[in-house]
């Protein structure tokens, strides 16, 4: 059984939930102060069938939130119109400027509203965690920092297992590509199948980790694979999850498959359209190293956080949830990153 620890961070604007499994990230949960309730996974809506549109073979149903409405995919036998309430719960988050997708539970009476909130991050760990207790604090802040960064990268080399791993997402699908090369004196065929096996573990772990979903394109170490052995490496690294759909290896060594979209992908949660970190995500991560320097720094009868001017406004807000002895200062000559200083 692998070793789990969970890492729960609350800095002021979002918590943070953190699951490292044998000593590497698997999951990154966040949820923001300013999310809309209704489009939080796991949430219980009444909702008013606003449009129902047969090309997509679903209906648009407003929630009683800001659009975008929430998309109802409709199995055959349903009969919904428009107008008709509808009770529904939120199978996956919206991405790509779409709305949540949802799931019919049943009837509907009154107006759209909210019945039964998301879980917390916290509860959501709780599921996660295997009974594991959540670390918080200093530990927990470094934790939401580390796999921030690694959420955002697009892969790595893997020294201890001999793989380079690149994992891209593209509008289409998400793109793995495994390499390796086998070192001398060692047996090719059997370093290529255990690349692929390692491979698969940790392309499978960094797309939890990003919140990806969606068809997936693996391109596989080498050629003339074991399909048999390559799909049940496949089913081991992406679980048992009854709506993960997996196809055989093709001619060109490349294996497919298809994951559920559950929650918002991390870099559409902290990434601007032009792929930067946006400004809400540069006033929390500014604040949330504001909070570890005041975790780690006791003595210091304040601490200031100097940060562009850009951001500062914000920053002062959540930083003023910390207590006294955390300061924001607007600084004009720092155009990107964040300083603090011993008060």
């Amino acid at each position: 059984m692998s070793a789990v620890e969970i890492f729960l961070d609350e800095t002021p604007g979002e918590v943070r939930g953190m699951v490292v499994r044998d000593g590497r990230f698997d999951r990154l949960l966040i949820q923001r102060e300013d999310d809309v309730p209704q489009h939080r996974l796991g949430a219980c809506s009444v909702g008013r069938i606003a449009a129902v549109d047969p090309a997509l073979r679903g209906a648009f149903v407003d929630l009683g939130a800001a659009e975008p409405f929430g998309f109802l995919p409709l199995r055959k036998g349903d009969r919904v119109e428009t107008g008709r309430k509808v009770e529904v719960e939120v199978a996956a988050e919206p991405r790509e400027h779409k709305g949540p997708t949802l799931r019919l539970t049943g009837a509907g009476e009154g107006e759209p509203r909210l019945l039964k909130p998301a879980p917390t991050v916290a509860e959501m760990l709780a599921t996660l965690g295997n009974g594991a207790e959540a670390r918080t604090g200093a530990a927990a802040i470094r934790a939401a920092l580390e796999a921030e960064e690694e959420a955002l990268a697009p892969g790595g080399l893997f020294a201890h297992l001999g793989v380079r791993l690149a994992v891209e997402r593209t509008r289409a699908l998400v793109a793995v590509d495994i390499d390796h090369a086998a070192a001398a004196g060692r047996d090719g065929r059997r370093d290529k199948g255990r690349a692929n096996r390692d491979g698969l573990m940790q392309a499978a772990r960094m797309i939890r980790l990003k919140g990806w979903g969606g068809l997936v394109a693996v391109d596989l170490v080498g050629a003339g694979h074991d399909g048999a052995a390559m799909l049940a490496a496949a089913r081991a690294a992406f679980g048992t999850d009854p709506e993960v759909a997996f196809g055989p290896v093709n001619r060109f060594g490349v294996l497919m498959l298809s994951l559920p979209w559950r929650i918002t992908p991390v870099e559409e949660r902290l990434l601007g359209p032009d792929g930067r970190p946006a400004p809400e995500t540069r006033a929390i991560d500014a604040v949330r190293r504001l909070r570890l320097a005041l975790a780690e720094n006791t003595a210091a009868p304040y601490l200031t956080l100097r940060c562009p001017p850009s951001i500062a406004a914000r920053a002062e807000t959540l930083a003023a949830r910390l207590g006294p002895r955390a300061r924001v200062k607007a600084d004009s000559t720092l155009s990107v990153g964040a300083d603090i200083d011993e008060g």
